[in-house]
């Protein structure tokens, strides 16, 4: 049998740097049957991570808030990050950390008396919009599915409970779209399957303040709209809001600021990716080069 191909990626399970496709997590882990897990996914392009150190305490904190904890220090967690890609050979990778619950002790279900696990890997980068897709701008549809509500899961902890979005992802591929956006119990805009979502109308840049996860290009745009001469508002969206823009893009560490064109069938604006959208994608990729953003994997 031929050696696994380190470029389809590497894992890091139980203490050891393994073949992705041979990676494997204990079948009784309240990680896969009770989704009772958190994660965080950075990414590496031309060889260098974007905004780690910010990913990495976002974990901590995630696990903090679902009262987890590993045996790691943060830059023994960021050392494991580097070596999945070094290993790999990648330049431009998708890397997850993610901490489970753990196996409970046999006849017990008490989540107190699990050892909480840490996993890890890099894969080739993934994106929602490749950059073919986004020159020409992607189609969104407004799902009528209801996004779970932050009072029952808390969106800020990035979790595993994503068959909300998942049927979203289905009603958009139903509906000839690529991409749809769930809404909540008052009918106002959330987010989609792992992007957020902003409107531009003049000069004001808005986006959903509630029942959002705070994504790290969604982090980034909000720091990057002030000196672009926008003004931010984290507030309710209304779908209605949408038809009036005048340009609408989502936000993904899989992909970065991607112009929204087409929503519903219907075209924004001129049906082509905006000004202001491609200043932000602009100098989003930008920081990519600014080495108070970036860490090199390889010397």
């Amino acid at each position: 049998m031929s050696e696994p191909d380190p470029a389809e990626g590497i894992a890091w399970i139980d203490g050891a740097f393994v073949p992705l496709p041979e990676a494997r997590i204990p079948i009784l882990d309240r990680g896969f049957v009770r989704s009772d897990a958190t994660y965080d996914v950075a990414h590496v392009r031309r060889g260098c991570f974007f905004r780690l150190d910010d990913h990495i305490d976002r974990f901590l904190e995630s696990m903090a808030g679902l009262r987890m904890s590993l045996g790691l220090t943060r830059q023994e967690i960021a050392d494991i990050l580097i070596e999945c890609v070094r290993r790999s050979r990648l330049r431009d990778a998708y890397v997850q950390m993610t901490c489970t619950r753990g196996v409970p002790p046999q006849g017990t279900r008490d989540p107190r008396l699990c050892t909480n696990r840490f996993y890890a890997f890099a894969q080739p980068f993934v994106w929602i919009a490749t950059p073919e897709i986004q020159a020409q701008g992607v189609s969104l549809v407004i799902s009528d599915i209801q996004r779970i509500p932050p009072e029952a899961v808390d969106p800020r902890i990035k979790n595993f409970h994503w068959l909300d979005l998942t049927m979203g992802i289905f009603d958009a591929y139903d509906r000839g779209a690529l991409v749809s956006v769930l809404v909540d119990g008052s009918g106002n805009l959330t987010e989609g399957a792992g992007f957020n979502i902003f409107v531009v109308k003049g000069r004001s840049l808005v986006t959903p303040d509630r029942g959002v996860f705070e994504g790290m290009t969604r982090r980034t745009v909000l720091e990057l709209a002030g000196p672009l001469g926008l003004d931010v508002r984290c507030r309710p969206l209304a779908r209605a809001e949408l038809d009036a823009a005048d340009e609408i893009f989502i936000t993904s560490t899989a992909g970065g600021v991607m112009p929204v064109t087409k929503v519903d069938n219907q075209p924004i604006g001129d049906g082509r990716p905006g000004a202001r959208t491609c200043a932000l994608s602009d100098a989003y990729w930008a920081l990519h080069s600014n080495d108070d953003y970036i860490h090199a994997v390889y010397s």
